[in-house]
């Protein structure tokens, strides 16, 4: 397996230099050469795997410059009962028949992107030993990546974290998991933007190919390939759980904000997986959708990007949305740098009456959006008839997966964050706060601490140069 990019400037790669990347050197983002296919004989041996044997059987097909033990041993060490809460890993709850809640967030920070985080983690600090090699890591957050990513790499030796979050954007309890942690080797920075300044300026800092050399910078978001791969296994673990035989098919309704997890989903439909349809939820901030019904991607500006209850989907520009663009577009990197190229000018750009837009038609997307009033309907709905409590971006998910719901077709709605993160919003729904796992009581009484930042990229780069490792 070799890696290229959207954008055609990169030689391929194997996975171990394309691990700690991030961007490409072209700007463009690190995919696969190709994308393994599964016959119905593959799917049927691997129904009845344990989580950890799926992780290698999916995983080891994009990461074969990791000798096949130290894979194993990496994600041995990964997903454990001891950090998930249970064998299953991600179980899936049946909420009625045919109707399934996906369960990814019994995670240390109590958010899907555990699930990844924790397994980039252990591979960075497995090649990092090897090169014997130190990383400063920059991310940037719109809730949950960041304290995700924190977690995985707190103490992690030869590692440092840089994560930038919309200061005032997130909610109390996940502004306090990133910024009440004490580790010397974390650093919270808050810009004075929202999410899409922080990832324009991770974006902008990674394009200067002199300081990232000099700093050794790595990314964790999800322009990090490792990261949409990790979470591929999970829609095969959630269709083997849903289904009988290899001959049925599944929907997934998936919050959507960088595009990530269901890009993730998309990969697993190329690679065999029956999967009818990906339904892409956003919330107000509807671009996506937009651009699923009409052909048009129009990104926003600082002004134009609405403060949400399910603040994590607060996003205009979705990185991983480069990635689909370049399978619709038949893998042409020209097409993307064209593209991109006008959304740089323009603020976006239109695909309708092309033949991008007709490959559109015939892919398993559909899209929808949902309102603050939407969620907390869905919310008070899914509490009365099921007493299961989900968080906002969960009720997104699910209420628009249930707008586009086919009839004899399973839907597995995938749960983004225990609703304890979000406890303004389930107060306001059920006219109570959520459960409170014991390890987070008094959380926001912790004593917090960030470096405040204008919307500048070459402050950033100071706070790094004076604050990284060497």
């Amino acid at each position: 397996m070799r890696y290229v990019s959207t954008r055609g400037g990169m030689p391929p790669q194997p996975f171990t230099s394309i691990l700690i990347e991030g961007l490409a050197p072209d700007g463009g983002l690190v995919v696969p050469d190709r994308y393994p296919r599964l016959t119905t004989q593959d799917l049927a041996r691997m129904r009845h795997l344990g989580y950890q044997d799926l992780a290698f059987e999916i995983l080891s097909r994009y990461i074969d410059d990791i000798a096949p033990a130290d894979l194993k041993s990496i994600i041995a060490r990964t997903y454990t009962v001891a950090t998930f809460g249970s064998e299953e890993i991600t179980p899936l709850a049946t909420l009625e028949p045919g109707l399934h809640l996906l369960r990814l967030a019994n995670g240390p920070t109590l958010a899907f992107k555990d699930i990844a985080l924790q397994l980039l983690g252990n591979l960075f600090e497995h090649v990092l030993a090897k090169e014997g090699a130190t990383l400063n890591i920059l991310g940037a957050t719109s809730g949950d990546t960041g304290s995700s990513a924190e977690y995985a790499m707190r103490g992690k030796r030869g590692i440092s974290v840089f994560m930038l979050s919309p200061r005032g954007r997130m909610t109390a309890f996940q502004t306090a998991q990133m910024y009440a942690l004490s580790e010397p080797n974390i650093f919270n920075i808050a810009i004075e933007g929202v999410f899409d300044d922080c990832q324009d300026i991770v974006k902008k800092i990674a394009g200067d190919r002199e300081f990232k050399r000099r700093w050794r910078l790595g990314a964790v978001n999800s322009i990090n390939w490792a990261r949409v791969a990790a979470q591929v296994v999970y829609y095969f673990k959630a269709y083997f759980a849903a289904t009988r035989n290899e001959e049925e098919a599944v929907a997934f309704a998936v919050p959507s904000g960088n595009f990530g997890n269901i890009l993730a989903g998309h990969v697993a439909r190329q690679m065999g997986l029956p999967i009818r349809r990906l339904i892409v939820a956003t919330n107000e901030n509807d671009v996506l959708d937009e651009f699923f019904r009409t052909g048009r991607y129009m990104a926003r500006d600082f002004a134009k990007v609405v403060a949400t209850s399910s603040p994590s989907m607060d996003i205009s520009k979705a990185s991983n949305f480069e990635r689909l663009v370049f399978d619709l577009a038949d893998r042409d990197p020209a097409t993307v740098l064209a593209l991109w190229d006008q959304l740089d000018r323009e603020g976006g750009f239109d695909v309708s009456g092309t033949p991008l837009a007709a490959k559109l038609r015939t892919s398993s997307f559909v899209s929808g959006r949902s309102t603050h009033a939407d969620r907390i309907t869905t919310i008070r709905s899914i509490a009365e008839k099921h007493r299961v409590v989900v968080d906002p971006h969960t009720a997104d998910g699910i209420k628009v997966g249930l707008a586009n719901r086919e009839p004899g077709v399973p839907l597995i709605c995938v749960e983004t964050a225990l609703p304890v993160k979000f406890a303004q919003t389930i107060a306001e729904a059920l006219g109570r706060e959520p459960e409170r796992p014991r390890a987070y009581i008094g959380l926001e009484e912790l004593p917090q601490r960030c470096a405040v930042l204008g919307v500048d990229a070459d402050a950033v780069k100071a706070y790094i140069a004076e604050h990284a490792l060497a």
